[in-house]
């Protein structure tokens, strides 16, 4: 449904003309399943960063042993864990970037070739049409969009 109220959405929110509730919905969608890769894409990063995080402080666990005397314990650590691959032949950092290249960007890049082709590129309609239909026009905190300060 288009907003029909002049405190609507502002224009890169509202639907081109000729662009149907069914275009609009599934548009919708598409920005759903983008936002669901985006989150993937985070814990991916999360991923990386933990285990990279594991790998010092395993570092560290081993040289602490070494001090402590524990020397044949911290030589199979570091030569069995330290440093070691993830998965075959790759550590975290290379699996974001193959991430990042072969599926997220081509993700981003049909989502953004489909809003453009069907939306005059234009994001998030099908929610700025929710927006419209939730809120409680005339209300506080209802407003359609922020007031200039």
């Amino acid at each position: 449904m288009s907003p029909q109220h002049d405190d609507g959405p502002d224009e890169a929110h509202r639907r081109p003309a000729g662009t149907d509730s069914a275009t609009v919905r599934a548009l919708g969608k598409l920005s759903e399943a983008l936002e669901v890769v985006e989150h993937a894409r985070g814990y991916l990063y999360g991923f990386h960063r933990l285990t990279g995080t594991a790998d010092l402080a395993l570092g560290e666990a081993a040289d602490l042993l070494r001090r402590a005397g524990h020397t044949d314990l911290a030589d199979q650590i570091d030569r069995e864990m330290v440093g070691r691959n993830v998965i075959s032949g790759r550590w975290t950092f290379q699996i974001v970037e193959d991430y990042d290249e072969n599926y997220y960007a081509s993700f981003k890049a049909v989502e953004r070739q489909a809003r453009e082709q069907l939306a005059s590129g234009k994001r998030h309609l099908l929610e700025a049409e929710m927006k419209e239909d939730r809120r409680t026009h005339g209300s506080p905190y209802h407003d359609a969009v922020p007031h200039a300060e």
